[in-house]
């Protein structure tokens, strides 16, 4: 009996992400894939989101087997892991990297994870400018969106040379960020159950069969 092929790794799909040049970062997909995952918007879907990381239209493949080699490894791979996130019992955690105590080490720092929020936000609203929510899910996207200011702001200080700054400093910004982290994935797992739960309130009832 023929078997189905295994999903694709965070490896492969990182290699065709930048095989098709796709704009986005492959730290943001993972979040944006979330924020569509758990969204209540009744339309999100995994290729509508997978065409919207290249503006909206897929990028040209040479044959139909590359095609599905991508879309297979976006959403049979990376989009089903991550669905995995809907449980209790499974928070989402956000990008480790290792970076300098530096100003620039600082700044990759914090353009990751604003670039990971902002996906998260964009997946979540998709293109709505706002959702009836849940409580406990404004809450959680009102916290999200003052680490995401702090990171843009850390983003923006840590590039501007004009501004001071020592290594002590940037090396005690860097380690505020852990927590900043913790943070973040605690309001994350905050938002995608509470959408969840709504998401299951929202879907119909099935038939009874007699």
């Amino acid at each position: 009996m023929a078997t189905a092929p295994s999903p694709a790794t965070d490896a492969q799909i990182r290699a065709l992400l930048a095989r098709y040049s796709c704009p986005v970062p492959f730290h943001a997909v993972r979040t944006r894939f979330l924020g569509a995952i758990a969204s209540p918007d009744p339309t999100s879907a995994p290729i509508p989101v997978i065409e919207a990381l290249w503006g909206g239209t897929l990028p040209e493949f040479d044959t139909p087997d590359a095609a599905n080699e991508l879309l297979g490894g976006l959403a049979l791979g990376l989009w089903n892991r991550l669905t995995l996130h809907l449980k209790r019992s499974a928070p989402f955690r956000l990008t480790r990297i290792d970076v300098p105590a530096t100003r620039e080490g600082l700044g990759r720092l914090a353009l990751v994870r604003l670039e990971e929020l902002e996906g998260f936000g964009e997946g979540l609203f998709g293109a709505n400018e706002s959702l009836d929510l849940p409580a406990p899910a404004k809450k959680g996207i009102g916290v999200l969106a003052e680490i995401r200011a702090m990171a843009r702001a850390t983003h923006e200080v840590a590039l501007d040379l004009t501004k001071p700054g020592t290594l002590a400093e940037a090396a005690v910004t860097i380690k505020q960020f852990r927590e900043i982290t913790r943070i973040a994935e605690a309001e994350m797992h905050r938002v995608v159950l509470s959408c969840t739960q709504m998401r299951r309130q929202m879907a119909p009832p099935r038939p009874v069969m007699h």
